[in-house]
């Protein structure tokens, strides 16, 4: 492993989420909110508490466990007199909110209280994603047993979190002198599992107080011939503390043992607690790259799409009031001519295809089952973007994911009323299919992509597999939450907005598309559309895919919001321009073409996905190959449906303009 290797893991060694939780009492009574909904952040259910104490894994609060039961079992009868049974949850979940200390659920300690090491993952440097659980190396735990399995959210369960308590007997506030908790004699089996991870560069990941740390499994000896596989075994903590919480957190491994069958490997550990000035608000800013993300070059990109936006505004203010001024003039003029003096005119231009414009697409069922889904992921995108900017997801494991399932769940009517209005007014009757291919249109393609992915996951044993019960979950919300809030949306969008409005009426018979030149050819313009929108997020891209495909947080969540929005105005300026070369020669076919014109942005991230994979990563292997591309496949699509979407409404919007201006006989 080269020295930036080493460095990029060592300087992560520290702390974690940075906002305060507040008052304690509130934070349980909005744990409750969180049994349902487990994205909103810097909230712990009290139901996890109370079933850690009832397994015994909370062994310092057992005294008030029972006076909490005490006290809770009274307060039962007394209130039960007074309340509905829906008053008395919310009263034995307050009583036990102050009776029951929650450690690191609400990030408070007091002396000698237990703090919990637990053990995320395992995997090779260079494949972020492959990661196996942190046991599945010939490990040992230490001596203490008493704490059960972690329970992940459903964002850290699609994510791969795969927390075990290590067994490490740690207090706060209680220094640990260096301490064996482990002797292990090598097999041969063990001996190659240990090799092969080490000539892998195998990293690990694990929490203190929810605050990540990082370590590598051993080096490579190169200074002996031949090379010699050497295991670290000792690890050493270093815990920052301001008054009664944990601020910082710093691991350092060292005493490299050399591998051999039939070795005895000492594992040991140390604690020392020091005193902190950083606040809890901000423990988490030592993971944080503002040099990386806060670069010049950043700035500079949003700046040059600011410029671009800029230009292409006002291209098409030309388009709107000097080209189709002429046309208006030009129309106007021909409208004064008798019949024969028009026929033997030169009639040419956007409004030869009046009778036309308004045809119904081909595949309208599908069509505006992807513009549905695009005003969908629009939606989700933005919320999201809001809530992140709000909420600090990024200190919290797996909570932006958790927040945009469920964000995409709540928004589903906008699918329903955008698709199920835009089909009506496309004249389809079968509106029932039509819903439920928007509401699982791209719901279905995700769930074909990572079905594959999992069932190669499965065969690597990596925590990357995905939970039977959490696919049920998942299924769950898309059949009993997606689809009905699709419904709702579908049959406000039928009712307000799925009347025919167009200014023309459309000819019985389709009129002959005349032959144009090569560059105005639908296809062309298709490919052509996305080459600016794509210019406008390239950097922002590098960014993004830096910080899920490598090891960097992604915080800079208002350079995604505004770069959002210079996607979307440069998008629909392109596509508004393209739609009226196509309609200047008399190519009425503007639907799909406006809508591919946008999408086609995400054929070039994409292609700019396989560059970033063969030039600006070390990834290897089928699992990791499969899970980047197949992935990648998936953001792309999304992309190119909210894209397309942006490109067909604003389309639309000026379609309806000029011919609604325009007179037609």
């Amino acid at each position: 492993m080269d020295d930036e290797s080493r460095r990029a893991i060592r300087q992560q060694t520290g702390a974690a989420p940075a906002s305060a939780i507040g008052d304690f009492q509130i934070a349980t009574l909005s744990a409750r909110v969180v049994l349902l909904f487990p994205a909103l952040p810097h909230v712990r259910s009290a139901l996890d508490i109370l079933a850690l104490r009832d397994s015994g894994s909370v062994r310092s609060h057992k005294a008030k466990a029972s006076v909490a039961e005490d006290l809770l079992s009274s307060a039962a009868v007394i209130t039960m007199r007074r309340c509905s049974s829906s008053l008395v949850l919310l009263c034995l979940g307050l009583l036990l909110a102050a009776l029951t200390q929650a450690d690191e659920h609400d990030h408070y300690y007091r002396q000698d209280d237990e703090v919990v090491l637990w053990m995320n993952t395992v995997g090779p440097y260079s494949n972020r994603q492959e990661t196996y659980a942190y046991f599945s190396l010939p490990f040992c735990k230490g001596s203490v047993t008493e704490l059960s399995h972690y329970h992940e959210t459903l964002g850290e369960a699609l994510l791969g979190v795969e927390l075990e308590f290590s067994g490490l007997d740690i207090k706060f506030r209680k220094n640990t002198p260096k301490t064996t908790f482990c002797t292990k004699r090598l097999t041969a089996d063990d001996l190659n599992a240990f090799t092969y991870a080490v000539k892998n560069q195998y990293w690990y990941q694990m929490y203190i107080d929810e605050l990540p740390l990082w370590g590598m499994v051993g080096e490579i000896d190169t200074s002996v011939s031949p090379s010699v596989i050497k295991l670290y075994t000792h690890k050493k903590f270093d815990i920052g503390y301001n008054n009664d919480q944990i601020v910082d957190v710093n691991m350092s491994t060292t005493e490299l043992v050399t591998l051999s069958k039939g070795a005895d490997i000492t594992f040991s550990y140390e604690v020392n607690y020091k005193p902190s000035s950083i606040n809890f608000q901000d423990r988490f800013d030592k993971y944080l790259d503002p040099q990386f993300f806060q670069h010049r070059i950043h700035w500079f990109s949003i700046f040059n799409s600011f410029m671009m936006v800029i230009f292409l505004v006002g291209l098409v203010w030309m388009i709107f009031v000097r080209t189709l001024r002429k046309d208006y003039a030009r129309y106007q003029k021909e409208d004064e001519l008798d019949d024969l003096d028009r026929d033997l005119g030169d009639e040419y231009g956007w409004k030869q295809v009046h009778g036309d414009i308004f045809r119904s697409p081909p595949l309208p069922m599908l069509f505006s089952a992807c513009v549905g889904t695009g005003c969908h992921v629009f939606s989700s995108v933005f919320i999201t973007i809001l809530l992140a900017i709000v909420g600090e997801f990024y200190t919290e494991r797996g909570s932006l994911l958790s927040a945009a399932i469920f964000v995409y769940a709540a928004t589903a009517p906008v699918n329903g009323y955008f698709g199920g209005s835009l089909y009506a007014r496309l004249g389809g009757k079968r509106w029932i299919k039509q819903m439920i291919a928007s509401a699982f249109l791209l719901p279905a393609l995700v769930s074909g992509v990572a079905f594959a992915i999992n069932f190669i996951a499965i065969y690597y044993h990596a925590s990357r597999a995905i939970p039977f019960f959490t696919m049920i979950a998942v299924t769950c919300i898309c059949v009993f939450v997606i689809l009905p809030l699709t419904l709702v949306g579908t049959i406000l969008g039928r009712n307000i907005s799925g009347q025919k409005n167009n200014p023309c009426r459309v000819n019985a018979v389709p009129r002959p598309i005349p032959d144009k030149k090569w560059f105005l050819e639908p296809t062309l313009i298709v490919l052509m559309g996305g080459i600016l929108p794509f210019g406008s997020i390239f950097i922002e891209m590098y960014f993004i895919f830096t910080s899920f495909w490598a090891y960097k947080i992604y915080y800079v969540y208002g350079f995604m919001l505004l770069v959002l929005i210079i996607l979307t105005i440069v998008t629909t300026c392109v596509t508004i321009v393209c739609s009226y070369f196509l309609l200047n020669a008399e190519d009425y076919r503007w639907h799909w073409t406006s809508f591919m014109a946008g999408a086609s942005t995400s054929f070039y991230v994409y292609l700019y996905s396989i560059y970033y994979f063969m030039f600006k990563t070390r990834m290897y292997g089928l699992f990791q190959t499969v899970f980047y591309f197949g992935y990648m496949g998936l953001f792309s699509l999304a992309l190119g449906l909210m894209c397309g979407m942006i490109g067909y409404i604003g389309t639309a919007k000026f379609v309806h303009k000029i011919y609604s201006t325009v007179k037609i006989d």
